[in-house]
């Protein structure tokens, strides 16, 4: 299987955002301009995050999914504030792809059971924001702002089996660092499930995207500030991939 190049957009009140470990937001463009050029430069997929949808008790906009839907023919994916069946079916309806699901699993496991049942588990992404503490990686809750009891590979293999189609595993140690992804976690998690795993936190550089493929064997990588900010361009990352022996679309 291609390994996938999938930019990451953190939207907050209708922009586009970047920070680092979460916080410290700063402007980072229109996130429909940013869509379309990210399809034109060979993207394969992309992520929109509201995040601060569930952090404020605010619905995803399901305006900005139908502004991308007309603007780009690459598949793509929202999450931020689903709660419910009705709130990924008006996504789904407006043009998203597949809708990502943190807090609200966590919070409600039955949920993933429920959004798999209705619309199918390759359209379920259940997100994880995981941080180390006292050894141990525990998952966090709104925007990494809540630490909860679960240990992230018990329940990422719960979410798998509760119809999880994709995990979206992202480092909190690792974000906005660009100092590399977290690829001894990455590997694990990937040895130990049967989805696919789209690494997320920390890439800055063209070698990160290539370790994190060779080392942990991920299907997809993800990356916000790096290509926001054009540190590094699509094409030249897939030409080093290629270049390198991994398989690129």
């Amino acid at each position: 299987m291609s390994k996938r190049i999938i930019p990451c957009l953190d939207v907050k009140d209708g922009r586009t955002v970047k920070g680092v470990n979460f916080v410290d937001l700063r402007d980072a463009g229109d996130p429909v301009e940013l869509a379309w050029n990210y399809s034109n430069q060979g993207a394969d997929e992309l992520v929109f995050l509201d995040i601060t949808a569930t952090h404020e008790r605010r619905k995803t906009m399901v305006e900005l999914v139908k502004s991308v839907a007309r603007q780009i023919n690459i598949p793509f994916t929202i999450g931020g504030g689903i709660n419910e069946i009705a709130d990924a079916d008006a996504l789904l309806n407006a043009g998203a792809d597949k809708i990502s699901i943190n807090s609200a699993a966590v919070r409600n496991p039955a949920l993933i059971d429920e959004l798999a049942k209705a619309f199918g588990v390759q359209f379920v992404i259940v997100a994880v924001d995981t941080r180390s503490m006292d050894g141990k990686n525990i998952v966090h809750l709104n925007g990494g702002r809540i630490p909860t009891e679960k240990e992230t590979l018990n329940w990422i293999l719960e979410a798998e089996s509760r119809g999880a189609g994709e995990i979206l595993l992202t480092s909190m140690d690792h974000d906005g660092t660009k100092a590399g992804f977290d690829n001894r976690l990455l590997k694990q998690v990937n040895d130990a499930v049967n989805i696919p795993v789209i690494a997320s936190g920390g890439a800055g550089s063209v070698q990160h995207f290539a370790d994190v493929f060779e080392k942990t064997n991920v299907d997809a990588a993800l990356a916000a500030s790096v290509f926001h900010y054009g540190e590094i361009l699509i094409p030249d990352l897939k030409d080093v991939l290629r270049g390198k022996g991994i398989e690129v679309r």
